[in-house]
């Protein structure tokens, strides 16, 4: 079979694996896992913020620590599972899909923290150094948003080796390299895609077999339980002896725990019992976006007032308040129906006519 036809087999076998799944309008194991990063990913923020600013650690830094090592590669091997249905979309669609619409979130929320941070970066660095460092992100993706700045970089790029017939074999190699090589240049851009990229490659190639492991732990789940138990085991043991981040290691600990969370994700569907992680899930773009005000806020009132004196605590409920707090504005922005440029794109950012409305969720997403 030739490249092309290897290809487009592949996106086929994509497609039909998301029409086999469970699909009541959204995937829910799907929306339960990328609720569980959401969650870890907020967590990560504000439990090293707490104890950075308490000069101290809390219990829950075990559980950032924990992780460590699939945290970001699940977010990403998540964010590969659909690209197989839209990879062959012509060129404009597909950029307005997956570059312009990151590229709007970025520049409006990037705007958005820079004028709260300003005054007191200017106390700094004045304002000449805030104006470049506001400049200086668009080159280099600024704090908590380098998430989103990172995929669309991917998108393209797997769009360009798609349509190239580079053979994905070939890719998920080279990617793989790059994430074993010790490659640290100062850019973030460089780093966490050599870092990353085999991830999302990973979930873009193997869509049709996160689905099956999916389906089949929804009828095995003492075998999913026990599978999960025994690499509980294995990542903990790696992450506290300090081993997890060696070459080869990482990269086999992050696709042990990416698969993992896909595991726990359809285990607690098929129980019933995912239902506020799907939704943290569904709205994931929401939270992302807007944790980083109410985390910083919450960790500012409760260190200072001292009304909790434990730090785990503290970075437990700075969590829950970055987590909460976004879902509560998006319920405002949807019940007042106003606000919708802060997670929907307007008009004027579109390449092309914006489809009929949805909830602002599955539009974000």
């Amino acid at each position: 079979m030739s490249t092309a036809g290897s290809n487009a087999a592949h996106s086929r076998q994509g497609a039909a694996a998301v029409d086999a799944a469970p699909r009541p309008g959204r995937v829910d194991w799907v929306d339960a896992a990328k609720g569980l990063c959401i969650i870890f990913v907020v967590m990560m923020h504000s439990t090293l913020g707490v104890q950075n600013a308490a000069g101290e650690e809390g219990w829950l830094g075990l559980v950032v620590e924990f992780a460590r090592p699939f945290r970001m590669p699940d977010f990403f091997m998540i964010s590969g599972l659909f690209l197989a249905l839209v990879i062959d979309r012509p060129w404009r669609t597909y950029l307005d899909r997956k570059l312009v619409h990151f590229a709007y979130f970025y520049v409006l929320w990037l705007t958005i923290q820079f004028a709260v941070k300003a005054p007191s970066m200017a106390g700094e660095i004045g304002w000449a150094g805030v104006a470049g460092q506001y400049l200086l992100a668009y080159v280099q993706p600024f704090g908590t948003l380098w998430f989103i700045y990172m995929l669309p970089v991917m998108f393209v790029i797997t769009k360009l080796l798609h349509d190239r017939g580079v053979p994905w074999q070939v890719v998920l190699t080279v990617a793989a390299l790059l994430q074993i090589a010790p490659i640290s240049t100062g850019s973030v851009l460089i780093d966490e895609f050599c870092s990353r990229y085999v991830y999302f490659h990973a979930g873009y190639v193997f869509a049709a077999h996160a689905f099956a492991i999916a389906a089949w732990t929804r009828t095995h789940a003492r075998v999913g339980v026990l599978g999960l138990a025994a690499w509980a085991v294995v990542n903990g043991a790696f992450v506290f002896s300090g081993l997890a981040d060696l070459p080869v290691v990482s990269l086999l600990l992050g696709t042990a725990g990416a698969l993992a969370i896909i595991l726990v994700s359809a285990l607690l569907t098929q129980a019933k019992l995912a239902g506020a992680l799907a939704y943290c899930g569904a709205n994931s773009i929401t939270i992302y976006l807007a944790f980083f005000f109410p985390m910083a806020a919450t960790r500012i009132i409760l260190l200072k007032t001292g009304v909790i004196g434990d730090v785990g605590t503290v970075a437990a409920i700075v969590t829950a308040a970055g987590v909460i707090a976004p879902l509560v504005l998006l319920w405002l922005i949807t019940r007042f129906d106003f606000g919708w440029f802060l997670f929907r794109r307007p008009a004027w950012a579109r390449l092309e006519p914006e489809p009929p409305r949805r909830p602002v969720a599955q539009a974000a997403e």
